[in-house]
């Protein structure tokens, strides 16, 4: 089954754009080609049974969360999402992780949501039980979020990717939002994110045809900040975590706040909130040891405090 689907995701020299971006979009909605998520999981068992989770870097300071649902080309599902907000929590909760990676296989970051989950959902249900709303535990991480994506980041792939703070790609990414193919629209972000990332024209053009864009198309177009060899993409992520890791985690934390601000306020308010952080960043014992070590030309001791 798995060699099906894959074949009928290589395009051949007479297939046409559109056909290409179907064939993608089934991957995307097939779900475990026929297996679906349970409808729930205890809350008091974290088993971990569409996670891995490692500790990489100097001191163990960056935290790794691989999505391993690979007979679903990791298409995410309610108990997915939950067990990945238990793990943050987790994760958040050590003084030592810095930096957070998120990351899938080669063949797909994740590839969508569960078509099987909201096959038969009525709109009384999905609007009253507010469906999609615990989706969103990523975009509220103190610690920074980087999505290292590889293969497929459709629909909600390329939701929960663009949750992260920092998104870095593999030669062999691919991003969409081809929800409109299935009479529908993106529900975890993807019609806000998107525009805030690569424009209005350009969201429009990707949410409204189901088009797909390789990963140098999503770098030019600022979706994502570099593009690397797909073996060597999960050790630059480390990377970065530990670079983000030698800073202040206090001063890391008010930065991503002020930065975030900047997409739900104006320019007015964002420059305020901007001030006053900077100003509190006097009040830390960072912000002193920062410029004394500067000054006095040594590497400075941050105490998180």
């Amino acid at each position: 089954m798995t060699s099906f689907i894959l074949h009928q995701l290589i395009p051949s020299a007479k297939m046409s754009a559109p056909l290409f971006a179907s064939r993608c979009l089934k991957l995307k909605y097939l779900s475990a080609f026929g297996q679906h998520c349970p409808r729930s999981m205890s809350s008091a068992v974290d088993k971990r049974e569409y996670l891995m989770v490692e500790r990489r870097g100097a001191n163990d300071c960056v935290a790794v969360i691989t999505l391993n649902r690979p007979k679903a080309l990791n298409a995410l599902c309610d108990p997915l999402m939950e067990e990945l907000a238990r793990t943050l929590d987790e994760v958040e909760s050590d003084d030592k992780v810095a930096a957070i990676v998120i990351t899938g296989s080669e063949k797909a970051f994740a590839a969508g949501a569960d078509i099987k989950q909201m096959q038969d959902l009525k709109f009384t249900k999905c609007y009253s039980g507010n469906f999609l709303s615990g989706w969103d535990r990523v975009s509220r991480c103190k610690r920074p979020v980087i999505a290292a994506v590889n293969g497929y980041a459709l629909g909600g792939g390329c939701e929960l990717a663009m949750m992260a703070d920092i998104i870095i790609a593999g030669e062999n990414a691919k991003f969409g939002q081809p929800e409109i193919n299935l009479g529908t629209i993106p529900g975890a972000g993807g019609t806000q994110r998107l525009p805030r990332a690569i424009g209005k024209s350009r969201a429009m053009q990707l949410c409204l045809t189901g088009d797909l864009i390789d990963a140098k198309q999503a770098c030019d177009w600022g979706l994502v900040s570099s593009v690397h060899p797909p073996e060597k993409l999960l050790d630059e992520a480390v990377s970065i975590g530990e670079k983000i890791a030698t800073k202040s985690k206090l001063i890391v934390q008010m930065c991503k706040e002020a930065i975030n601000k900047s997409y739900d306020a104006s320019l007015t308010e964002g420059l305020h909130l901007e001030k006053r952080l900077f100003h509190s960043t006097f009040a830390t014992n960072d912000r002193k040891e920062g410029m004394d070590a500067f000054v006095e030309k040594r590497k400075p001791n941050f105490t998180d405090s």
